[in-house]
């Protein structure tokens, strides 16, 4: 089994508000490096799965709504007009982030930092995938 493929069965309280405070931190900072700076985080509609990915629904002072995505997977974002709910968003990334892997593959000349991005696209969205479809995941919270 690969390091990146370890993860911790159980996380300590710290562990995880720790965790969970570097995700609003990278999610925040991608916002910024966009020239979206957040004006406040709707935590009710936020999910977060430690220690693989958090799900942030953050107004930005654009205006804007965004989804943001962090944690063991690449950074990403999308306005929230794109999902529903946090659970439809990692379906949304998901999808995009398969058909952003297939452009990657598609371009020439491709390079092995090109490959090896597209294919931990691939198996990201493929774990976000199994995550949207997860029941257990998803029964306490509210559509």
């Amino acid at each position: 089994m690969s390091e990146e493929k370890k993860i911790p069965v159980e996380l300590t309280e710290a562990q995880v508000n720790q965790w969970q405070r570097e995700c609003l931190g990278n999610a925040q900072k991608f916002l910024a490096d966009k020239g979206v700076l957040p004006v406040s985080i709707l935590e009710k509609e936020c999910r977060i799965l430690p220690p693989l990915c958090a799900v942030w629904k953050i107004k930005g002072n654009d205006g804007n709504t965004y989804w943001v995505i962090t944690g063991r997977l690449p950074t990403d974002a999308v306005q929230v007009s794109a999902a529903e709910n946090a659970r439809d968003v990692l379906r949304h990334f998901s999808f995009q982030w398969q058909l952003k892997a297939d452009g990657i593959m598609a371009s020439k000349p491709i390079d092995k930092t090109q490959v090896d991005f597209a294919n931990l696209l691939v198996n990201r969205a493929h774990g976000l995938y199994e995550l949207f479809e997860n029941e257990q995941l998803w029964a306490n919270v509210a559509s």
